[in-house]
């Protein structure tokens, strides 16, 4: 009953941390343009120190690394669902339900709930994971859901590269992986500043996706938004299950995978869907519903599986 009770009160605290940023940008407390500055500092600065903080604590197994295959493999999946679920509509058509209904959302929402609710290694599994997801998110998924849709740029190779190695997070992910799989250890202060600097990264991550939340939608759109989430969620309910029970890994990278896999949709598939001339307001209605429903997911999972 205890751990019901604390899994419940932490669940809830992430709640309203995100109902904070959102009441404080509707009384003005918060400007749209504030949502910019504070996923800035969470990706550049936060989140990286986080990444830093974990993976220093752990003692790396090279067969973690089999994490970067399976988010390959979980994008991959959906989008070819998305794919398949819309084979009787039009490229476009084609084209916005493989991009919206694949990716995760890790660095800004599930790894806060890894954070607080598993150890290091579950940590470092859901860095893994992220590592795979954030090749495809940031620019194979695209490349793949242009050429369905017949237009908008196709990144080359170079752009590709480019675009992870900008990423802070990305850096990091691999700079520690290698570090950790190399038995290297970072100075203590570093470890140090990284810890105190990573503890703020799960607030900050919370306080900016409630700036960012947002829902305007007609009712002519919400049969086109419950069939991507039925879609979605139907998927990662199952991927959730089956890494929990069949990977062969311990306790807390099963964990992890299943609360990786029940996480909202990639936080960059609205701009790439405005990219390509789509329909951004049902976008957007999708990814700020898929941050609701994953929040209950996730808190259920948690409750089943702590």
């Amino acid at each position: 009953m205890e751990g019901l009770f604390g899994v419940l009160t932490k669940a809830v605290s992430f709640v309203l941390i995100i109902v904070t940023g959102y009441v404080l940008k509707k009384k003005g407390f918060f400007q749209p343009k504030d949502f910019r500055l504070v996923s800035r500092i969470v990706i550049d600065i936060t989140l990286p120190c986080a990444i830093i903080s974990n993976f220093s604590r752990i003692s790396m197994e090279n067969s973690l690394l089999f994490m970067c295959v399976l988010g390959l493999a979980a994008n991959v999946f959906t989008l070819l669902a998305g794919f398949l679920v819309s084979l009787k509509d039009g490229r476009e058509g084609k084209a916005f339900n493989m991009l919206n209904a694949s990716g995760y959302n890790v660095g800004n929402f599930t790894i806060p709930f890894v954070q607080s609710f598993l150890g290091p290694m579950g940590f470092a599994a859901t860095s893994l994971f992220d590592t795979g997801n954030a090749i495809m998110c940031t620019g194979i998924t695209y490349t793949l859901v242009s050429m369905v849709a017949g237009k908008g740029e196709r990144p080359s190779v170079k752009s590709v590269v480019k675009s992870l190695l900008s990423s802070m997070p990305f850096n990091a992910y691999v700079l520690m992986t290698i570090l950790a799989v190399l038995r290297v250890s970072l100075p203590e202060v570093v470890v140090s500043y990284a810890g105190t600097v990573g503890s703020a990264n799960a607030f900050l991550a919370l306080l900016m996706i409630g700036i960012g939340f947002e829902i305007r939608l007609g009712r002519e759109k919400l049969a086109r938004l419950a069939k991507i989430l039925i879609l979605r969620y139907g998927l990662a309910v199952f991927m959730a299950v089956a890494a929990y029970q069949f990977l062969p890994f311990d306790l807390d990278v099963r964990r992890a995978m299943a609360l990786v896999a029940l996480g909202p949709v990639s936080s960059v598939a609205t701009a790439y869907t405005g990219r390509l001339e789509g329909d951004v307001e049902l976008a957007s209605a999708i990814n700020s519903l898929s941050i609701v429903t994953s929040i209950v997911m996730l808190t259920g999972a948690l409750l089943i599986l702590l």
